[in-house]
């Protein structure tokens, strides 16, 4: 239920350390940001130069990487591949995760022939699709299933994350078939909203809704700037 109004409500926290959900939601830019990084050859960085790199401000960087334990060194910063472990640790991928794909589209294919998934913790174990057509068809080196295959594969390689890159109306009887078999993650790429049970995570990706967010800061950037002109 929402919070009455005038009422202050404490921050979602997420997983044992208590650390706040919109922390969390950062841990994957600055991740980015040490590799690009570590990638250059640099050792340490500063708070400043990671919130330039991960496009947030540094107070929240030190903030948010103080729940981790880190607070850097006065002077040094902090030390890039500590970082890179720690976040990764905290985020959970020193561990390899099997995901399935299902709904083999053009956003589908792209999704499957994604090359950084492993690199960044993440196995595509799995890729199905309702077409037959697409049965046997290979894309970065796993071939695709028929839709029948969904429940055998998840148990036979452990998925616990399930992407939904189908057509809306097929995406709400997909989820609830990947959670029925044993999913209790789900990225959804269909433009719905999918009802799933309190156990079952549900992160949406919304094309649509991204470019409406831009083209919103564009018309305001616009105005702007013709107000300037004038």
């Amino acid at each position: 239920m929402p919070a009455a109004s005038g009422t202050p409500r404490p921050p979602a926290r997420s997983g044992e350390r208590g650390i706040p959900e919109a922390a969390v939601a950062r841990l994957p830019l600055y991740l980015r940001a040490l590799g690009g990084l570590a990638e250059a050859g640099e050792t340490t960085v500063s708070s400043e130069e990671l919130a330039a790199a991960s496009g947030v401000n540094s107070a929240k960087v030190r903030k948010d990487l103080s729940y981790l334990g880190s607070y850097g060194t006065r002077g040094v910063g902090y030390d890039v591949q500590q970082l890179v472990h720690l976040i990764a640790r905290e985020l959970g991928l020193t561990q390899d995760w099997p995901v399935l794909i299902v709904g083999i589209g053009n956003l589908g294919h792209a999704l499957a022939g994604y090359g950084g998934f492993a690199s960044r913790g993440f196995r595509v174990a799995g890729l199905v699709d309702a077409d037959p057509a697409r049965v046997g068809e290979e894309v970065g080196g796993v071939a695709v299933s028929h839709l029948d295959q969904l429940e055998s594969i998840v148990r036979a390689e452990q998925v616990s994350i399930g992407v939904i890159a189908t057509p809306a109306a097929a995406a709400q009887s997909v989820c609830d078939r990947l959670v029925a078999a044993g999913v209790t993650s789900v990225l959804n790429f269909a433009p719905c909203v999918l009802a799933v049970p309190p156990q079952v995570g549900v992160r949406k990706v919304d094309l649509s809704i991204e470019l409406q967010i831009l083209a919103f800061h564009e018309q305001r950037r616009n105005v702007a700037v013709a107000g300037v002109a004038t």
